[in-house]
């Protein structure tokens, strides 16, 4: 019987990540990127999601050493965030704690799902390094992620994704697509409210997916509705 392929490709995933960390540290190269200006700038597109007018909670999946966490208290200092970080590397998570210890308000776990519900959740990067498994896979895997954003969100999620080359395929370790492949499976497969951001310097999109807000249920027949007054009859005609 073989094995599970979305356990192969999490197993993958985090023996990928787990090394990068072990060679680089807690730093953006140790999370795959290439400098902390990309790192942020992406942080900037996935947080035009959140409201920071009022208090919220933030699950940040796929969250690394906690870098989001450095960059909320430097662009949003005072903001009342509930954060809760969610990584599928053990030696991530362990490396988050240890950044954060003091932070009353931070919490970390291991897992493949967020686990629970919150305002908001941002994934970043998290599509970007296929490994080499068969697109379709890939796809199915980045289709149950969504799914599990949307269903622990209150209010929305985001995400973001490599665009294609021009005129040449993409690279068999790297996942690149469309924007309109995954707008669509969040509009009409989540029944969210899409919003994509492009054009900020990168070869990639951001997509913002809020939760479609419920109509109220219409009236009853007839009901809080104003009496008709009948009409008076016509002088002369009475």
């Amino acid at each position: 019987m073989s094995a599970d392929p979305p356990r192969e490709l999490r197993a993958s995933v985090c023996s990928y990540y787990s090394a990068k960390l072990a060679r680089h540290g807690p730093t953006p190269i140790g999370v795959d990127w290439p400098n902390a200006i990309s790192q942020q700038l992406r942080f900037v597109q996935l947080l035009k999601l959140c409201d920071f007018s009022a208090p919220f909670s933030l699950n940040d999946f796929g969250c690394g050493y906690g870098a989001l966490l450095e960059f909320l208290d430097l662009r949003h200092p005072g903001a009342r965030i509930a954060y809760h970080g969610i990584d599928i590397s053990p030696s991530m998570v362990d490396a988050a704690r240890r950044c954060w210890k003091n932070n009353a308000h931070a919490t970390f776990v291991v897992g493949a799902q967020c686990g629970q519900e919150a305002d908001y959740a941002l994934a970043s990067g998290i599509f970007n390094v296929r490994l080499g498994h068969p697109v379709a896979a890939w796809e199915s895997y980045v289709a149950q992620i969504l799914t599990d954003l949307n269903r622990s969100s209150r209010i929305g999620f985001a995400v973001n994704f490599m665009l294609p080359h021009d005129g040449r395929p993409a690279e068999d370790e790297l996942y690149r697509t469309d924007p309109e492949r995954w707008i669509g499976f969040c509009r009409h497969g989540l029944g969210g409210e899409v919003e994509a951001v492009r054009d900020y310097g990168l070869r990639e999109f951001t997509l913002l997916v809020r939760r479609r807000r419920r109509r109220p249920f219409p009236a009853e027949a007839g009901r809080h509705k104003r009496p008709r007054r009948s009409r008076r009859p016509a002088r002369g005609h009475a």
